[in-house]
């Protein structure tokens, strides 16, 4: 009697359990995809509850098959692979999920891609502005604060969210065009919802890699702001992070595999130590701990090895180029991720946009070390080709950091730049004198205007492809706080009520005025020398802390004289004969006037010269 009474209650709660158990759909990353790629597979990650219990099947498109269902060991997730043939129309792709109760069925879009021009890269011929989109300009003070994010604003908070946006930064796309910038690198975009102690404002701890931080604006808006940066011929760099994510990204609250990303009890956190990768010496396990542990213990450390999450991350890079036209790509923390990943990565980006421009992260002070992670390094020790165009140039900051510091030796930059000879292409560098993780560089050098200017022109003058950091045209030093929040500073007039707005002449000092003119002369002139952006470097080796350098080509030649002593220097104009040759003068950039050359040349001291030499 207790057994049929049993069966009765389950035949009556099967229902109710299957209705329970019955599976559903959150979320299809990328949300959207193309025909005509060059790629000819797309991955669709299905996440949503008992996904496993169901057969999954396509209606039909032309050119589109099911190529393969990969289940994993949780079973909310199916990743549906898609095989787009050349004759592929765009139009919606049914996705059927068949099971016992019924079928789910979802469309997934094809689209066609642009035409506009966009992927551009960027070069040698560019200037990068950096800056944060928290700290720039507030343009839409409603979305500071989101309900249900876990952060609103608090300007009094130096390492807290300050409310900064994309309309902010359209407000003032024309102050940074009229700067000379020629490109916008922003720190990244990506949703970072995370606790308020944490200060996500900057970006780096991703929570979800498809959506624009709301807080920032929408997908929407920062196609906006990129197509607003294109009417202005600015490119647009935008900021990736392939390493970690946020602690709280949705993954982490149901992982789709075990090995998703690396155990934090097993490896614990980075060692930080960029050298690990290519010393000859390093231990297996300096090695592992650089690439398999946790940057810091609120993001997770990816696992690139997962052929599953490369996969995903891939197709996440090219669906924000072909989704928002941007031109280029920094990665952060470049080294930290899996190598051999690295390089899948951007031979992908590259097979797919063969003109886009990517640098990597490579936070090393040598040059042995830096040049390792340049496409066809020669003397890769283990035989690595990075394929990664661009890397960011530590070495080379470092030496500008020293040379112009108090007491500082301008020979510290001939040296470092005497090892050129490592880089495969070393005119692809990003050069800078700061970004948001240094200590701003005019409290470097005590707020010494004379170094400042001796700094910026050899930033836009030296090889490579300069980039300022936002405020660097003001000759902004470092609040007085503890912590990162002291090297990202508002942009005073980015608010609504600030007292003073550094974007127009009357709102700013006559020392910020001073600095603004300056950097935008230079700038502007830089925009047009391509004698600069490609010509050879010679340099002579300096003497009395001066230091003299050409850039020339077959058409013109452009002088460069450094003084960084603390009196007047007099040139002996024989010793630099052979670049000289039968010039006569030189206009001087930097002042406007025209100066005679003839047996010597005598420069002021803490000066400056940019001679755009004359017959």
């Amino acid at each position: 009697m207790q057994r049929i009474l049993a069966a009765v209650l389950l035949l009556l709660a099967g229902p109710a359990l299957a209705f329970a158990q019955a599976p559903e759909i959150d979320r299809i990353d990328p949300p959207f995809w193309w025909v005509n790629m060059e790629r000819s597979t797309v991955e669709l990650m299905v996440y949503g509850e008992n996904l496993a219990t169901t057969r999954v099947g396509i209606g039909e498109h032309p050119g589109v098959t099911l190529d393969r269902v990969t289940e994993v060991d949780n079973p909310n997730y199916l990743f549906v692979r898609l095989r787009i043939a050349d004759t592929a129309t765009p139009g919606t792709v049914p996705l059927h999920f068949r099971h016992d109760a019924g079928t789910l069925t979802r469309d997934f879009e094809l689209r066609p891609r642009r035409t506009d021009p966009y992927a551009q890269g960027f070069s040698s011929e560019d200037v990068i502005y950096l800056l944060m989109p928290d700290r720039f300009a507030n343009g839409a003070p409603e979305n500071d604060s989101i309900p249900g994010f876990l952060e609103g604003v608090d300007r009094s908070d130096p390492d807290a969210r300050h409310g900064g946006d994309f309309a902010g930064i359209r407000e003032h796309l024309d102050y940074i065009d009229d700067l000379g910038m020629t490109a916008l690198w922003m720190t990244p975009i990506f949703e970072n919802d995370m606790p308020p102690d944490y200060g996500a404002y900057h970006g780096y701890a991703a929570t979800d890699m498809y959506r624009v931080d709301p807080r920032f604006g929408s997908n929407d808006a920062f196609r906006r702001l990129v197509e607003g940066a294109h009417e202005r011929d600015l490119k647009v760099i935008m900021d990736m992070i392939h390493n970690h994510i946020g602690a709280r990204h949705w993954w982490m609250d149901d992982p789709p595999t075990s090995n998703w990303v690396h155990d934090f009890d097993t490896h614990g956190t980075t060692n930080h130590e960029g050298a690990a990768v290519i010393d000859p010496y390093a231990s297996a396990r300096d090695r592992a701990q650089l690439t398999d542990a946790w940057f810091v213990p609120s993001m997770p450390d990816l696992n690139q090895d997962n052929d599953l999450l490369a996969t995903y991350l891939i197709q996440n890079t090219l669906w924000w180029i072909e989704s928002t036209g941007i031109d280029g790509i920094r990665m952060d923390t470049y080294f930290y991720a899996d190598k051999e990943y690295m390089t899948r990565w951007t031979s992908a980006v590259r097979e797919e946009y063969p003109d886009f421009n990517i640098v990597g992260e490579s936070w090393v002070p040598t040059v042995s070390h830096e040049a390792y992670w340049q496409d066809d390094f020669p003397a890769s020790p283990d035989g690595y080709d990075s394929d990664l165009p661009s890397v960011t140039d530590f070495p080379l900051s470092f030496a500008m950091r020293d040379a112009f510091a108090p007491d500082g030796d301008i020979h510290d930059l001939y040296r470092t730049l005497t090892q050129d000879h490592v880089y495969p292409e070393p005119n692809k560098l990003v050069t800078f004198l700061d970004n948001h993780d240094l200590d701003r560089f005019f409290s470097v050098v005590d707020a010494d205007e004379n170094a400042f200017r001796l700094a910026y022109t050899f930033l836009m003058t030296t090889r490579g492809i300069p980039q300022v950091y936002y405020a660097t045209e003001l000759m902004q030093p470092m609040l007085d706080v503890q912590g990162d929040g002291a090297k990202r500073a508002d942009m005073p007039g980015g608010w609504p009520g600030d007292s003073r707005s550094v974007f127009t002449e009357e709102g700013r000092t006559a020392r910020e005025n001073g600095a603004h003119t300056f950097v935008t002369n230079l700038t502007t002139w830089r925009e047009s020398a391509d004698v600069v952006h490609h010509g050879t470097l010679t340099h002579f080796i300096p003497q009395d802390n001066t230091y003299v350098y050409f850039r020339h080509d077959a058409d013109d030649a452009v002088m460069v004289v450094l003084n960084n002593a603390e009196a007047p220097r007099t040139l002996d104009l024989d010793r630099f004969a052979e670049r000289i040759q039968d010039h006569t003068a030189g206009r001087d950039v930097i002042s406007g006037d025209t100066v005679a050359l003839g047996d010597s040349l005598t420069v002021p001291a803490r000066t400056p010269m940019v001679l755009e030499l004359r017959e």
